[in-house]
């Protein structure tokens, strides 16, 4: 049977994919070349080294689960509307939630990757206090509502990521932030 052409994001799809399951063991070159039924020389053609496909991944995921919620968040027109946009791509059970806590787990012998997480999250953190800011809070109040929202989104994803998310899912999620937060 002839090896069909891989496209460096299908190596980038899959890889992302394989990270979210199993971390860096999901990484193996051989594997990865029998899924997309191509011979593995292709992947050197595009990344040289695993440590270099890494980085790629990690930037797929930079821009797909942060650049792109906050870009899908901006098309809002009001406050109201970009706080539902974000409430709703924030909380959403996805199969590539995991990829942040085995990324975390990678980035605890490679210092690098830390650094690229502190970024995220501080970004994440910047942008979710101005939309606070935009919801009328003080920024300093934002900024703390800020923390405390992230910390309550991880720690919720921490405790779906292995479960049915709810069709209500959204409802519940409101209900509990109304305790600290006017939406």
């Amino acid at each position: 049977m002839p090896k069909q052409i891989t496209q460096k994001k299908d190596w980038i799809k899959l890889g992302y994919s394989l990270f979210s399951k199993e971390g860096i063991k999901g990484i193996n070159i051989e594997k990865m070349a029998k899924k997309l039924a191509c011979n593995k020389s292709s992947f050197y053609w595009y990344f040289k080294t695993k440590a270099i496909f890494i980085d790629e991944i990690v930037r797929y995921w930079i821009q797909n689960e942060t650049e792109q919620v906050i870009n899908y968040t901006n098309k809002g027109s009001s406050i109201n509307e970009k706080i539902a946009k974000f409430l709703t791509i924030a909380f959403k059970n996805d199969p590539y939630l995991e990829f942040i806590f085995y990324l975390k787990r990678y980035a605890i012998k490679n210092t690098k990757y830390q650094l690229i997480i502190d970024d995220i999250d501080e970004r994440r953190l910047n942008y979710t206090t101005k939309l606070f800011t935009e919801l009328g809070y003080s920024k300093k109040e934002a900024t703390i509502k800020a923390s405390i929202f992230y910390k309550y989104l991880i720690g919720y994803h921490e405790m779906i990521r292995h479960k049915k998310q709810t069709k209500n899912y959204l409802n519940e999620v409101k209900t509990e932030l109304k305790h600290f937060l006017n939406i």
